[in-house]
């Protein structure tokens, strides 16, 4: 007997957590993770590591529990940065990925520093968490971007080890009542060895299907239901 295909639950796949600092592993990260709790106006940080450290994930989660905060893409740098400063520095500015800033870019970043420097230690101090995918002076940006880039703390950020990673999965399977068996487990870690926020995304759409279709949460299960998932919507 062929196997029932359930195309609508698998488009009805939960998104990941939205991100938040509670939420985020931090393993070796910890100090990173608690000056972005500290981060008063007037202060800086940037970020640097590999792609999967969570950068982005820290980023967002920052930016969502300050009010006023503004998230700048590095495709349009040059233009939302001219219309902050214009419009006066919102209460923190974090951008992403500096490492793909243009030319206009980077101008736009470099104003943004002096400006933050500027007002510090004013009534209008301004916070900014920048993020890239190596340390300030490796970066491949302008010699006085990447000198203001160190201007204040520097994290680095590591990739969680497997027994970190495993951990949070187990800890997040607990919070959910499921009963994931040692080897989905390391099939997630061996080939979906992503960031937490997917690896949790994953296991909650698994909950949800395994309901669904009224079977134990087991391997095959899994490669089911990510086979059944469109193109669009798989991990």
């Amino acid at each position: 007997m062929s196997e029932p295909r359930h195309p609508q639950l698998v488009l009805d796949i939960l998104p990941a957590a939205e991100p938040t600092l509670d939420n985020f592993v931090a393993g070796p990260n910890t100090q990173a993770v608690d000056a972005l709790r500290r981060l008063v106006a007037g202060r800086a940080i940037y970020l640097w590591g590999p792609a999967g450290s969570g950068r982005s994930h820290l980023l967002r989660a920052v930016v969502a529990r300050t009010p006023g905060a503004a998230l700048v893409d590095a495709s349009n740098a040059a233009s939302t940065l001219e219309g902050l400063i214009e419009a006066g520095l919102p209460s923190l500015v974090a951008i992403d990925d500096i490492q793909e800033l243009d030319d206009a870019g980077q101008a736009g970043v470099f104003a943004l520093y002096n400006r933050w420097r500027e007002s510090a230690a004013t009534r209008h101090a301004a916070s900014l968490v920048v993020a890239g995918d190596r340390a300030p002076l490796q970066m491949p940006l302008r010699e006085d971007l990447r000198t203001r880039l160190g201007w204040d703390l520097v994290f680095r950020l590591e990739l969680l080890a497997d027994a970190d990673k495993l951990s949070a999965l187990r800890a997040h399977a607990a919070s959910r009542a499921l009963d994931i068996t040692p080897e989905l487990f390391d099939w997630l870690l061996t080939r979906y060895a992503r960031d937490m926020r997917r690896l949790t995304a994953l296991l909650d759409a698994l909950d949800r299907y395994s309901l669904a279709t009224k079977r134990p949460i087991t391997l095959p299960l899994l490669k089911t239901m990510l086979a059944q998932s469109p193109p669009d919507n798989r991990f």
